[in-house]
């Protein structure tokens, strides 16, 4: 049960321009998204950060981004990030395979030495400290360029907030990742929890 219900979209129409960022990547606005409209200016800077960190036009593939944010909301624990990031990676392109190999990617023939580099850095990124070493960034930078790294860092970044609105605020999940999630790694233990 959530611990505030989310509003329906019409609630506030000046956002309707930001609601219609979702529509496009995901077919319909996010209930955490619905929830935050109780402070509009919150929302729109969510879907304004939302809309540059996963610009169509950065250099980092736009469903390769959805698995990173999926990595950083598997180690805070937020179940809701976790099917909407397996829907987007999927809707961008993602194989079957790859999104069910998400959790095993380390050793994973559908991920790259390069993506595996990208995801151990999201995990000590997102890790309680932060656990990323100057070995490991030096690493990360022979195989991805600067400008790509900042995009990968404002995945990371974006997720932790939206892990933390979404997993204290049991937002509710919507159907369609719902299934998603389920059906890619539902048989690995992921359920919908507090957000079912």
């Amino acid at each position: 049960m959530p611990r505030l219900a989310p509003l329906p979209p019409e609630h506030t129409p000046a956002l309707k321009p930001h609601f219609d960022f979702f529509l496009g990547t995901l077919g319909f606005t996010p209930n955490s998204v619905l929830t935050m409209q109780r402070k509009p200016k919150l929302a729109m800077a969510l879907a304004t950060m939302n809309a540059a960190v996963m610009d169509p036009e950065g250099e980092v593939d736009l469903g390769f981004r959805r698995l990173i944010g999926h990595v950083v909301s598997k180690v805070s624990g937020c179940l809701y990030c976790q099917a909407h990031t397996l829907l987007g990676a999927k809707n961008f392109g993602v194989s079957e395979e790859k999104l069910a190999d998400i959790w095993s990617y380390a050793h994973s023939p559908h991920y790259s030495s390069k993506e595996r580099l990208a995801l151990d850095f999201a995990l000590a990124a997102s890790a309680q400290p932060n656990a990323v070493t100057d070995d490991q960034f030096k690493e990360l930078q022979q195989h991805w360029s600067d400008d790509e790294i900042v995009e990968i860092l404002g995945v990371i970044a974006m997720f932790a907030f939206l892990n933390r609105w979404n997993d204290t605020m049991a937002t509710p999940l919507e159907p369609v990742p719902t299934e998603v999630a389920t059906r890619s790694v539902g048989a690995r233990g992921w359920a919908a929890g507090k957000h079912g």
